[in-house]
């Protein structure tokens, strides 16, 4: 048995100015800046990775981009390289997050060019995945899932495939203020758990980390981390707030309580 470190990741999506960034990074309290247990991720705008890599310089926080394309560089207006990333003080980066899939046209295809890109470049893809409503409601749930983890995963060497973080963020789930029941969340989990084992190797698939992402709040984590295949979360809005963030990683401590 593999023993997993958690880790929470933050999702800034499309908020944040520069002076509010370092103002989250003043507030943070200093036992969630040096948790490395759980570890700490946070994915800010383009705009301020850099203002939050150097804010928390020093620190155990962890920085990330939102996405990421899969050229080092060339004539692609708009878009950011893994290059660029890691130079701007990133070390993970989301890829294929169900609003990248809804609203921007990203496709299986393109997750798995960018997963490629993040890992010659060293930096952590965390890969989103995860059913719509009505596909959960007709059944589909596992299908959707499995299909969108093994295309994640093509022309993966196996050896790399442990160090990928996956999210599973059932996208009726996001942003909505519905969770997904932790027992399902934790099956879901153990089924994307499952698929790597097939397309890589059972040692690999045990060392992936499945963090559940959807409407986290400090009032669930304790019950979703408390689950055997749920290794820590990807929080939206609450990971805005530097206190309720903080709360989410402290989660043992508040359990305690």
């Amino acid at each position: 048995m593999t023993m997993r470190k958690p880790a929470i990741a933050g999702n800034w999506k499309m908020y944040k100015t520069l002076a509010e960034t370092r103002a989250f990074a003043e507030a943070f309290p200093a036992d969630a800046k040096n948790s490395t247990d759980p570890e700490v991720i946070l994915c800010p705008p383009f705009t301020v990775l850099n203002a939050l890599a150097e804010a928390f310089k020093g620190t155990a926080v962890q920085v990330g981009g939102q996405d990421t394309f899969w050229q080092d560089e060339g004539a692609y207006t708009g878009e950011v390289s893994p290059v660029m990333l890691k130079d701007a003080g990133a070390s993970h980066v989301i890829i294929g997050h169900s609003e990248r899939r809804q609203f921007f046209g990203e496709t299986d295809g393109s997750v798995n060019r960018k997963v490629q890109a993040a890992l010659q470049w060293q930096l952590v893809p965390i890969i989103c995945v995860g059913e719509k409503l009505e596909e959960r409601e007709a059944g589909l749930t596992d299908n959707v899932v499995i299909v969108q983890v093994q295309r994640a995963l093509l022309n993966v060497a196996p050896e790399l495939v442990s160090g990928v973080l996956f999210a599973y963020e059932p996208v009726w789930a996001i942003g909505t203020g519905k969770t997904c029941a932790s027992d399902e969340a934790n099956r879901v989990c153990g089924l994307i758990r499952e698929t790597i084992a097939k397309m890589a190797t059972p040692e690999a698939a045990a060392a992936v980390r499945v963090l559940y992402g959807g409407s986290v709040k400090p009032e669930t984590i304790a019950e979703q981390m408390a689950q055997p295949e749920i290794d820590g979360a990807l929080v939206g809005g609450a990971s805005l707030d530097p206190s309720s963030f903080a709360k989410i990683v402290g989660y043992r401590t508040a359990a305690a309580h």
